[in-house]
């Protein structure tokens, strides 16, 4: 199998690079990722100027681009081979609930998705047990027969940060979702220009029993199957009677 891996936060994050040591010992792995850390740029593509994809080592590359950015120059043949797998992480913090509308991570995975390949998105819930993440990974592959999935599906994964050992099994759920994001914050900028911070996430709104947030908490790791169909089907049915109403 050989399996493509990428990230958000940059090629030189411990992520991203404990991942694919962990996965190099079973599997061809192939490493294509951004040359800096590009967290929270979501399905972006750079359209106003080339990419220069840049050798590293040998099957690693970084690119003065996006997480999609690096999926999709991978998989169209820009950088040569086949590939079986795609791998996004590991994340440096969680992709929890709408987390995932954001995450550059769950992206990256997306974007395979699209170019027809298998895909996981992989964060850790804080920022020390990287091995414990890229075990799961390693546990789930092993598996992988019974992780085929119906196309434009791909699974949303997130690791508690505990010792392997103290993880108290897998739970597949639904995405939760936060409460209204943090106001945004004044910067101090030397020539006086106004500048600010994005707000930083609040915390969960709708952390019930189900929810991917509430597995976390409970020290369970959570897959959440997630695709890009964003219609809400509850809704079409009382539109459908309201437009049939209008006379235009």
């Amino acid at each position: 199998m050989r399996i493509l891996i990428a990230n958000d936060d940059g090629i030189d994050a411990l992520g991203i690079q404990t991942l694919a040591l962990n996965l190099a010992a079973n599997y061809d792995v192939l490493v294509v990722a951004p040359d800096r850390n590009r967290s929270g740029a979501s399905n972006s593509l750079t359209l106003t100027r080339p990419l220069q994809p840049t050798k590293v080592s040998e099957n690693s590359y970084r690119v003065d681009g996006t997480p999609t950015d690096c999926v999709n120059l991978a998989l169209s043949g820009v950088i040569a081979g086949q590939v079986d797998l795609v791998v996004s992480g590991i994340n440096h913090g969680a992709n929890l609930g709408d987390d995932v509308i954001y995450s550059g991570t769950v992206a990256a995975a997306m974007e395979a998705r699209h170019l027809g390949r298998p895909a996981l998105a992989v964060s850790l819930v804080g920022d020390t047990y990287f091995e414990t993440a890229a075990k799961v990974v390693q546990q789930l592959i092993e598996d992988s027969p019974r992780l085929a999935l119906a196309p434009g599906i791909l699974l949303n994964i997130n690791v508690p940060d505990v010792p392997y050992e103290q993880l108290k099994g897998i739970k597949v759920t639904r995405l939760g979702y936060r409460q209204r994001a943090q106001e945004a914050i004044s910067a101090q900028h030397p020539k006086g220009v106004p500048s600010f911070w994005i707000g930083a996430l609040s915390e969960p709104h709708d952390a019930s029993p189900g929810t991917d947030f509430h597995a976390v908490e409970e020290g369970y790791v959570s897959i959440t199957p997630i695709h890009t169909d964003m219609t809400c089907h509850e809704a079409k049915k009382p539109l459908e009677d309201w437009v049939v109403s209008l006379t235009l």
